[in-house]
């Protein structure tokens, strides 16, 4: 059951609780298990654990200048001056007012011939005024406002996670191109080396016009397949450049240091699918929010009831008229109360409103449970799956390697056709191709399982008062 709301005997308003998570006991995907080179790892480390320091070097590019981590603090700074304004509505205010007026009038005298009579007004005056909270709308003001701040720096932690998440998934995506490229180019290459001996053979009358013409489109299809994976290698440079905010020819050498796939160690991942939901800051950020719309519910109904102010004054008032000064001090002090009788509905209607974004809050505070358990499920399955298949992936591509260098020998010694060696051409492709792919995909399953797990992220080392300053120089 989801935040419960009960009267309190003692104030206005709902009492709020926070919800527990509706969950299976255990995750129902395979958990991952250490391997014989590898121990699993904790999130707090993943980063710097990959077997490519250029992964947490451009990762902490990213985080220097990313307008979305720049407008998630600037959401944080708005959530602690409302924080601020909501404490100094505990104290009394105090404001100075002055004020002069000069008026005349006529003097309706013959003998005078209507004089103006003008005079000199000056009040100056200063005033106080105190609300006593008793129904606590102050009091829940402030704890909306503390909510809301939590909620904002949890999903400044939730920002940076997801472009850590990014920038190590559009390298993966980049290493893979370049292995795509790298084994396009070595098949255009074939290709073109069998269209030119095979169009000598055709000049020579020993080989068909037609098996010509079919090296020939063979020859075209891996050239355009070759411009084709190029062009994907340079959008996945461009979207680099545009998460970094680094220039793209620096960008294009660190990048051409190193070729291989980079390699994350195993990650843990707790059985109890409630303790690891409880590391999620999207998911803090929605109970926090929940919370804050909890405490507006009891503003509202504290808006219901009377008001009492305590009221104060003291000043100076002076008159100047034709020379002659008058000054007199004056002070005042006193209870204003305000008794709400007839408002057309409008108060109730307020409660009645923020009641319906609770229910609001609470749903999308499911709606984030449910989908989180959906992304460490899937996490898993595809993690799952993909180390299941890299081995038999492994001997495939190697197997149809050697059987394309048999097939490509038999065909120079005529004992093979040139369909053949096209099918055999196919294959080794198709399996190299689904090699890298499949490592790729591995790989990139392991960064889906951090983001849903939260990231290394903890709510008990989370700050509310968290400062800006921390928050810029902070790295996953």
């Amino acid at each position: 059951m989801l935040g419960v709301l009960t009267l309190s005997a003692c104030s206005v308003g709902p009492v709020y609780q926070a919800p527990t998570f509706s969950t299976a006991a255990v995750w129902q995907a395979p958990l991952p298990v250490p391997s014989e080179q590898n121990s699993l790892t904790n999130l707090n480390n993943f980063w710097q654990q990959f077997d490519d320091p250029l992964v947490p070097e451009l990762i902490a590019s990213a985080q220097l200048n990313n307008p979305t981590l720049e407008q998630a603090l600037a959401r944080i700074e708005q959530a602690r001056a409302t924080l601020k304004a909501s404490y100094a509505g505990a104290w009394p205010a105090l404001d100075a007012n002055v004020r002069v007026n000069r008026s005349n009038s006529l003097i309706n005298n013959s003998a005078s011939g209507n004089p103006t009579s003008v005079a000199t007004t000056s009040t100056r005056t200063l005033d106080a005024a105190w609300e006593l909270d008793l129904f606590g709308a102050n009091r829940s003001a402030r704890t909306a406002a503390t909510a809301r701040l939590a909620a904002r720096t949890a999903e400044w932690h939730d920002a940076r996670i997801s472009l850590a998440a990014e920038v190590a998934s559009t390298i993966i995506a980049w290493r893979t191109c370049s292995a795509l490229l790298k084994i396009a180019g070595q098949d255009a290459l074939s290709r073109q080396q069998t269209a030119a001996l095979t169009a000598l053979k055709v000049q020579a009358g020993f080989t068909a016009t037609a098996e010509g013409a079919l090296t020939q489109a063979s020859a075209a299809d891996g050239r355009q397949r070759l411009v084709s994976q190029q062009a994907e290698c340079d959008l996945n440079v461009k979207a680099l450049v545009a998460l970094t905010n680094l220039p793209e020819p620096e960008l294009r050498i660190k990048l051409s240091h190193k070729e291989h796939l980079p390699t994350p160690q195993q990650i843990k991942v707790t059985s109890i699918p409630a303790q690891t939901l409880s590391q999620r800051p999207d998911i803090a950020a929605s109970e926090r929010e929940l919370a804050a719309t909890s405490s507006e519910i009891n503003i509202a109904e504290a808006n219901r009831y009377p008001r009492i102010s305590l009221t104060g004054s003291i000043g100076i008032a002076g008159i100047r008229l034709e020379g002659a000064n008058s000054d007199s001090n004056t002070w005042s002090f006193g209870p204003l109360i305000n008794l709400p009788l007839f408002d057309a509905g409008r108060r109730r209607a307020n409660v009645e409103a923020a009641q319906a974004r609770y229910h609001e809050a609470q749903a999308n505070y499911r709606q984030r449970t449910l989908y989180a358990v959906r992304e460490v499920e899937e996490a898993l399955v595809r993690l799952n799956a993909a180390t299941q298949r890299v081995e038999d992936a492994t001997t495939a591509s190697r197997d149809y390697q050697l059987f394309f260098k048999a097939s490509e020998e038999r065909q120079k010694a005529g004992t093979a056709s040139l369909l053949e060696l096209e099918e055999a051409r196919r294959l080794t492709l198709a399996a190299q191709q689904g090699l890298i792919n499949l490592q790729s995909a591995q790989r990139l399953a392991w960064v889906s399982l951090y983001k849903a797990l939260g990231g290394g992220w903890q709510a008990d080392k989370d700050s509310q008062e968290i400062n800006t300053t921390h928050l810029i120089s902070a790295r996953p």
